[in-house]
C-alpha cells in the first residue's frame, strides 16, 4: 500500500461533483494521525469545541459526557482554563437510558454555586447525538434552576461532514446571548475568528479612515458588557465562510447585516476585496501602501526562494489551495498539498491545474496516509501536517493564534519563508 494521492490536473479533470472516494473522509475510516489528532479531535489544539464554548467571558462549561470523552479536555488546562471546566460523568445506565438528562439542572445549580459564571455552557457529546437529545428543552430546564443562561454546546464528531458542521455551530453559539439594541452607525464587528487579527493588520487602519470609530471582536472582550456591546454595531463583517451561520442569526434576530471577507495571499485578490469592501460601505478605501509594502515583500521573496519547493498543509492560518496558488504565482513551487477538498476549493484547484498541474493532493484523514513516503522534491514545510510528515526539512507552522489577515497576512508569511536557511 502506497499513501493515496491524485494530481490537481487529475483531481480538476475529474471535477466538484466526481472527487475520488478517498478524499472525502466520510467516505472511508479516518486516520487520526499525530499530524491530524490536534484538529481532528474534542480535544483539538487551539479553537476546538470545548474552548470555543468558552468564548462568552466569564462563562464556565459543564461537560457531559463518558470519561473517554472528558479526558482530553486536560489538555487545555495548560491554556488557564481548568478552573472554567466541570464535569458530569456518564456510566453506563445514563448512556443506555438517558438518565443522565435528569442530574444536568442540578449539576448546573451546583456549578453555578461555586463560580458565579455569567453563562452556563452545556457541552454534549456524540452520545446525546445518538439518543437524539434535545438539549434546547434541557438547557431551559437548567437555566430556570440555576438562575443565569444555559446555552448548549455541541462536540458532535458524526456531524462534521453535514451543512453546519461542529465549528459553524460552535461561532453561532459563542454570539446566541447577545440581545437586541440599538445600533451604532459608526460601529461594526468582525466575525470568524475567536481570537483577533494581529495589532498591525490594516484592515483597522482602513475601517477607521472610513469613519467606524470602534472595532468589536470577540476575542478582544475582557467583560461580560464589553461582549454585550457587539450587538451595537451598525453591520458585522465576516472574515471565516465557518461564522456565516452565526452572521445569518444576527442579521434575523439582532436586525445587523453583513459583509463577507475572504482571507487571501493573493496581493491582487486582496486589493480587490478591499475595492468591493469600500463600494458596500460607501467609502473609498485606500490600500495603496499596504499593497505597495505587500508586492514588496513578495518580490524580494521571488528573488530569494525562486524555485524553492513547498509541501502545504491544513494545519496554518490559510485555505491550502489558495494560498498554493499564492505561492506558486510568487515563483515558487508547491509540490504536495495535505487538505480537505471539498466543493468550495474547486476554483483553486482548476487554478493549480494550469499553473502547476503535476502538484499532488493528498487527504491527512485517509487511512493510506499511514504508508507516506515522500517521493517529491520538498525543500520546506508549510504548516504544522506538513512539518510531521517532512520532519528533517525546515517547517513554518504559521499557526499562531493571532490571527493573520490580508496583506499583514502576506508580509508575514512571506518575511518567513524569505529567513528560511535550505
Amino acid at each position: 500500500m502506497s499513501a493515496y494521492y491524485i494530481t490537481a490536473g487529475e483531481l480538476a479533470q475529474r471535477g466538484a461533483d466526481n472527487i475520488p472516494d478517498e478524499l472525502v473522509s466520510s467516505a472511508h475510516l479516518i486516520y487520526s494521525s499525530p499530524a491530524t489528532i490536534e484538529f481532528n479531535s474534542p480535544g483539538a489544539r487551539g479553537f476546538g469545541v470545548k474552548r470555543a464554548g468558552l468564548a462568552i467571558p466569564g462563562s464556565v462549561m459543564l461537560l457531559v459526557a463518558p470519561g473517554c470523552c472528558g479526558r482530553n479536555t486536560t489538555l487545555l488546562s495548560s491554556l488557564g482554563y481548568d478552573e472554567r471546566f466541570f464535569y458530569l460523568m456518564l456510566d453506563e445506565t445514563d448512556i443506555v437510558v438517558g438518565r443522565h438528562l435528569t442530574k444536568i439542572p442540578a449539576a448546573c445549580r451546583e456549578v453555578c454555586e461555586i463560580s458565579s459564571p455569567t453563562a452556563v455552557m452545556i457541552c454534549v457529546t456524540c452520545v446525546d447525538a445518538l439518543l437524539g437529545t434535545d438539549m434546547e428543552r434541557v438547557c431551559r430546564k437548567c437555566a430556570d434552576a440555576c438562575g443565569v443562561p444555559c446555552v448548549p454546546v455541541y462536540m458532535y464528531a458524526l456531524t462534521r461532514e453535514k451543512r453546519l458542521a461542529p465549528m459553524a455551530l460552535a461561532r453561532k453559539t459563542a454570539y446566541s446571548l447577545l440581545e437586541k439594541q440599538k445600533r451604532i452607525s459608526d460601529e461594526c464587528a468582525l466575525l470568524g475568528y475567536f481570537s483577533p487579527l494581529y495589532d498591525t493588520c490594516e484592515l483597522y487602519a482602513l475601517l477607521r479612515c472610513a469613519g467606524i470609530k470602534k472595532i468589536h471582536e470577540l476575542g478582544r472582550c475582557k467583560d461580560i458588557d464589553e461582549y454585550h456591546a457587539i450587538s451595537r454595531a451598525n453591520f458585522n463583517i465576516v472574515l471565516n465562510s465557518e461564522a456565516r451561520a452565526a452572521a445569518l442569526d444576527m442579521e434575523e434576530r439582532l436586525g445587523i447585516p453583513f459583509i463577507e471577507l475572504v482571507r487571501m495571499y493573493d496581493t491582487e485578490r486582496i486589493h480587490r476585496q478591499y475595492t468591493l469592501l469600500g463600494q458596500a460601505i460607501g467609502a473609498k478605501l485606500d490600500d495603496s501602501a499596504y499593497y505597495d509594502k505587500a508586492k514588496h515583500t513578495e518580490e524580494m521573496l521571488s528573488q530569494r526562494c525562486s524555485g524553492m519547493h513547498c509541501a502545504v498543509g491544513e494545519m496554518l492560518n490559510a485555505d491550502s489551495f489558495e494560498l498554493s496558488v499564492a505561492l506558486i504565482t510568487s515563483g515558487l513551487c508547491v509540490s504536495e498539498i495535505y487538505g480537505t477538498v471539498t466543493e468550495r476549493n474547486f476554483p483553486f484547484i482548476r487554478r493549480l491545474a494550469e499553473i502547476s498541474p503535476d502538484t499532488r493532493i493528498f487527504s491527512n484523514l485517509s487511512p493510506t496516509m499511514t504508508a507516506y513516503e515522500c517521493t517529491s522534491p520538498v525543500d520546506i514545510a508549510i504548516g504544522t501536517d506538513a512539518g510531521y510528515y517532512h520532519p528533517d526539512i525546515p517547517c513554518i507552522p504559521f499557526q499562531d493564534e493571532e490571527q493573520p489577515f490580508g496583506y499583514d497576512g502576506v508580509i508575514r508569511l512571506y518575511e518567513l519563508l524569505g529567513e528560511v536557511q535550505i
